[in-house]
């Protein structure tokens, strides 16, 4: 059957996804001045199990079989049918999550360059309830909500700071403005004094096996808000493109914890119960405290 494109007259034979097809172009929200925005994409659930099933010759398969492949495949961590679907994203961003973001080394990105374009004059602010303090416990997270006083004195020192600097960066790139024979500095020196809150945006193309990895790091309750966010809004655009992945990805990655051999011997012993603690339990206290936390156990067993 032959699919219509995004484009009005044309038509295609490669399998579309309607869920998808309706978020193509569309920006979704992030942030105060950020989005997501699905570009292009190739493969479906379908693919998946096509590409599982050729490396022993079966044929279609009924879809409950196929959910259950899915299923199977991800429990096992058979990854590679996985990287037959692909999807292209264009992402507004705040400076200090890209370089969060560009950590996951398995996509094709090619970011807006400050040494060609002016960048725009937005900055991510943060609400008042995601100021807090350095967490005690977590080295990169976050601790105690600030006070109200507290919230609104650094979200005017960050306002303040990020709308003086590019006032700099402005001035910088023009400091003749009278004089047709000079110009400011090169664009690639005025932009080093932005501040990270600074939006730039980028395309971003990834398979689904990476994908998914990026967000299980990503949406996990130790991520930091921001970057929580954009991975947030990304789940939605899997389970409306595979969702018998998305399903399988919430089953066996994103819902479920990964034990070690002493993690599985304690959780042995409290099942036969025996009140073990954190001191004879052979876990450190963060491993302890992960441990408890990824089981939803009220940490009755004492430290």
């Amino acid at each position: 059957m032959v699919n219509k494109g995004t484009k009005p007259g044309s038509a295609t034979r490669r399998p579309t996804v309607q869920a998808l097809e309706k978020l193509l172009h569309e920006p979704i929200k992030v942030l105060d001045h950020g989005f997501i925005r699905v570009v292009d994409y190739m493969g479906d659930d379908e693919a998946i199990v096509d590409a599982a099933r050729v490396s022993y010759g079966r044929g279609t398969k009924t879809a409950s079989e196929d959910r259950a492949l899915i299923h199977y495949l991800m429990r096992h961590q058979h990854t590679t049918p996985f990287e037959m679907a692909e999807i292209k994203f264009h992402i507004k961003l705040p400076i200090f999550v890209a370089r969060q973001w560009i950590r996951h080394r398995t996509a094709s990105v090619n970011e807006y360059s400050a040494r060609y374009s002016i960048l725009d004059r937005e900055f991510y602010l943060p609400t008042e309830g995601q100021l807090a303090t350095q967490s005690e416990e977590n080295r990169q997270g976050r601790g105690k909500p600030l006070s109200a006083t507290e919230s609104a004195q650094v979200l005017n020192i960050l306002r303040q700071d990020a709308e003086r600097n590019y006032e700099h960066y402005e001035w910088m790139l023009n400091v003749h403005p009278h004089d047709e024979d000079r110009t400011g500095i090169a664009r690639e020196l005025a932009r080093i004094n932005l501040t990270l809150n600074t939006y730039t945006q980028w395309y971003w193309k990834i398979d689904l096996h990476n994908l998914l990895h990026f967000l299980r790091l990503r949406a996990d309750r130790h991520a930091q808000s921001e970057i929580r966010e954009y991975a947030n809004q990304m789940l939605k655009v899997v389970e409306a493109w595979v969702p018998q992945t998305y399903e399988a990805f919430l089953e066996h990655r994103l819902g479920a914890i990964s034990l070690s051999r002493t993690a599985i011997h304690v959780v042995r012993r409290m099942i036969e119960g025996d009140q073990v603690t954190q001191a004879d339990s052979g876990l450190s206290e963060r491993e302890w405290r992960d441990l408890l936390a990824g089981l939803a156990i009220t940490p009755k067993y004492g430290r």
